[in-house]
């Protein structure tokens, strides 16, 4: 556990995905982090988390799941004043516009997302790209991959896959396609991690 007065906390939505290792993807990035399953989860000692991250998973099971008893308007709330960081499903959850098939989302990100884009479980991979994060190439883990077919003029594209987006950011929101908390390489959660800390100064 890191120390809880200078670290930021931050919440894991933990519906689906490998939440367990975002959470401790993002202890070794610097901050601490903490299991939201319900409205409640988002605040926790009844103030809000400094941040949230949104897992993979099946989006149309998080979609249900999460329009229970108010959490997805709670979740609303939240993403319009703290940083969010959506993977795989929840960059789809994020995005503006969602194909192949359609489906409700946030609409926080301005980015068209088109879901399983690359394929099924097999068509996974694990790539090495280029990225404007210091360091050097990122590794990427893909496991049935949305692709962000278009992004908005005030989109940030850090990484890219055969010219499309794969790691995205627009003020306070970040979303990767891939799976970061996959890989050993902490990069992406401690850019997170440090994206929050600025906000709070």
């Amino acid at each position: 556990m890191n120390d809880t007065k200078t670290s930021p906390l931050i919440g894991v939505l933990a519906i689906q995905g490998d939440f367990e290792r975002h959470a401790a993807a993002l202890e070794e990035a610097g901050a601490n982090a903490s299991l939201v399953r319900n409205a409640e989860d988002l605040r926790p000692g009844g103030e809000l988390l400094d941040g949230l991250i949104m897992p993979g998973g099946e989006s149309t099971t998080m979609l249900k799941f999460l329009n229970r008893n108010g959490f997805l308007e709670e979740l609303k709330a939240f993403i319009a004043s703290k940083p969010v960081f959506g993977t795989c499903a929840g960059a789809i959850l994020l995005a503006k516009v969602v194909s192949h098939p359609a489906q409700p989302s946030l609409g926080a990100l301005d980015i068209a997302v088109e879901r399983n884009a690359y394929g099924d479980q097999r068509d996974s991979a694990i790539l090495t790209l280029d990225t404007a994060l210091p360091g050097g190439p990122l590794e990427a883990v893909f496991i049935r991959a949305p692709r962000i077919v278009t992004a908005g003029p005030s989109v940030e594209v850090l990484a890219q896959r055969d010219g499309f987006p794969v790691l995205v950011r627009q003020g306070h929101i970040l979303a990767a396609t891939f799976h970061p908390e996959l890989s050993a390489d902490r990069r992406v959660h401690r850019y997170f991690v440090a994206q929050i800390c600025t906000d709070a100064h």
